[in-house]
């Protein structure tokens, strides 16, 4: 029997990521069962896919059966969600000691589901940080159904790394930006990366300027809060291709002069779910031994009104020399991204570039909160990433772009203007950034709309931030060891 111990989300008491899961003896308590369709069905449970029916026994121990379904759905996060719906149910029904019977899930689903299944059970368990005096909460849960090995215990030690990254990122998106100020994220960045084989830097107001990264500057000395940029390096390898994951961090977007509408206001503080992404991603690969050679970059800054912020109409130069016309001050972080995708390829020296932020709030009217819009300049590359982000239950579609679209972003003051045509704004925005990737193998990834959910779209998810492409970002990394 493999048991874990939870305590809490963990992350906040002891700045690890994650619920702490050790792997012990029995814990006993309370049982999760879990039958798919066709066995053990009754007139109350079928076993339909995360159909629920809780019960009492007749030694007054609660029983919670979850249906599987048929097994015959070949998209990934299905064992993920099966486990959060049985997690959800102890936590609404406060029973914080229980076993789970997985027997049946890896029997179905394969014993590769195991990591699936302790990632589902930890998010589950997630609730969002509170600024109020709240009891911390303990959870006692046994795995049964599973031997207890060395491949098994490794399965579900990285599950729970994983889906400690996905809460690291749901908590920093999540939280109010007067209690994250740019080099606050950076602090907490740092603090979740100690002890581990990543090397953390943070460049500061007067680097950035030494780096002339002047499409940065016009964004971020807007603000009284100065902004940094984080670089984390991860290089288990020797000599190996490095892959710049490149977020956006702004930590709150007023729009600039742009001012935005005051119902766009309430999401602000999510802005930076992008560089959020970059770092758990980062976590999870330096926890989880990935070999794959990665650089994360996340340009943190804020997005305000003051007497110097940028005006439409300034001509800005980026760091690479290039000049940049501003049409709209609410356009920022492509802005922000160019100096740091720029400065991935020039300083880091990576080989090809993912770039990820919540740029477009016309990705979101496109396709909603559960796909996040892709754009992608190598086959190669992009079929890559496609299929890590299948294997863990992310959905990514890739965008068409053309000549007319680059034509879009043509301005006749300056190498290129931060706003196109009043269409295709979400290709145009990507296209802005793909011209400083310096012909690398580039893809962007907007997620504006996947990035936050009012109503969780998948049963591992809550209402507020999802952590959208931790998972993705960190399979991409292992598929290329």
């Amino acid at each position: 029997m493999l048991a874990a111990e939870l305590k809490g989300t963990g992350y906040r008491k002891s700045r690890m990521s994650a619920a702490e899961i050790t792997l012990k003896g029995p814990a006993g308590g309370d049982r999760v069962c879990f039958y798919r369709e066709g066995e053990k069905q009754t007139k109350v449970f079928s076993g339909k896919f995360l159909e629920k029916w809780g019960f009492l026994e007749e030694d007054g121990s609660f029983a919670l059966m979850v249906g599987m379904g048929d097994g015959k759905d070949p998209e990934s996060g299905k064992v993920r969600e099966i486990l959060a719906t049985a997690a959800k149910e102890m936590k609404e029904k406060k029973i914080q000691s229980f076993s789970c019977d997985v027997g049946a899930v890896l029997a179905l689903f394969g014993q590769e589901a195991l990591q699936e299944a302790a990632e589902g059970l930890v998010l589950g368990l997630y609730h969002p940080e509170k600024f109020k005096e709240e009891e911390e909460e303990d959870w006692q849960v046994a795995f049964t159904g599973v031997p207890e090995n060395e491949n098994t215990l490794r399965m579900v030690e990285q599950g729970r790394n994983l889906a400690g990254a996905v809460i690291f990122a749901r908590d920093m998106v999540n939280r109010p930006a007067n209690r994250l100020r740019p080099l606050d994220f950076a602090a907490e960045a740092a603090a979740l990366m100690e002890g581990l084989p990543v090397e953390v830097e943070v460049l500061d107001l007067g680097q950035i300027r030494e780096e002339k990264m002047g499409a940065f500057l016009a964004v971020g000395e807007s603000s009284l809060y100065p902004p940094c940029m984080l670089v984390l390096r991860y290089l288990p390898q020797k000599d190996g291709e490095i892959t710049a994951l490149v977020g956006k961090g702004v930590m709150c977007d007023t729009g600039g002069y742009c001012l935005k509408g005051s119902k766009f206001m309430e999401g602000i503080k999510g802005d930076m779910a992008g560089g959020a992404a970059v770092i758990g991603a980062i976590y999870a690969m330096a926890k989880n031994n990935a070999g794959a050679n990665v650089v994360g970059i996340v340009p943190m800054c804020e997005n305000r009104i003051s007497p110097g912020s940028m005006i439409p109409g300034d001509v800005v130069t980026a760091g690479n020399g290039m000049s940049i016309e501003i049409l709209n001050t609410d356009a920022e972080g492509r802005l922000i991204l160019a100096d740091a995708v720029s400065y991935g390829v020039r300083k880091e020296r990576a080989g090809r570039v993912v770039d990820i932020a919540t740029l477009t709030g016309a990705m979101g009217q496109m396709l909603g909160n559960s796909i996040t819009g892709l754009l992608s300049d190598n086959d190669e590359f992009c079929q890559a990433f496609l299929a890590a982000a299948a294997s863990v239950g992310e959905r990514y579609h890739r965008l068409p772009w053309y000549k007319e679209h680059e034509d879009m972003i043509k301005s006749d003051s300056a190498d290129v203007k931060n706003s196109g045509a009043p269409f295709c704004p979400s290709i145009t925005a990507g296209l802005f950034i793909r011209k400083f990737a310096e012909g690398k193998p580039w893809i962007h990834l907007d997620i504006a709309g996947s990035a936050c959910v009012g109503n969780p779209v998948f049963a591992y998810q809550l209402g507020g931030a999802t952590g959208v492409g931790v998972m993705a970002l960190y399979a991409l990394a292992k598929g290329q060891e």
